[in-house]
Parts: C-alpha cells; structure tokens; sequence
C-alpha cells in the first residue's frame, strides 16, 4: 500500500514540476519537489497521504485565495 499511495503523490508532484516550469508558477514548483521529497522520506502510507494531500493542495488554495 505504501508503495502504491508513494508512486501516486510522486506522479502528482512530476506533473506539479512540469506545469509550474511551464506557467512560472513558483508554488507549483515548490509543491512538485516537496511531493517528489516527501514520498521517499515517508514510509508510513497514512502519513504520506496525509502530507501529500496537504501538499497537493497549497497551489489550488493559493490560486482561490485561501491563504
């Protein structure tokens, strides 16, 4: 399970790479590297999920002004 949520967040954060090199985008640069970092330092499944659904967030949240 842990290697399946590890693969999912690590997808999300390439992609969040990919979009914010394209849109100069710095939040999504950041959460991209954060994603990528945090889904080899975690090994516990529900603590990556829990940090990589936090992660995965912050840009939306950003882009509604939320925070």
């Amino acid at each position: 399970m842990s290697l399946f949520v590890s693969l999912l967040f690590s997808s999300i954060g390439g992609v969040y790479l990919i979009y914010g090199k394209r849109t100069y985008s710095t939040a999504y640069l950041v959460c991209g590297a954060l994603l990528l970092a945090v889904s080899y330092l975690i090994d516990n499944a529900l603590a990556l999920s829990v940090a990589g659904v936090a992660v995965t967030a912050v840009p939306h949240a950003l882009n509604r002004g939320w925070l």
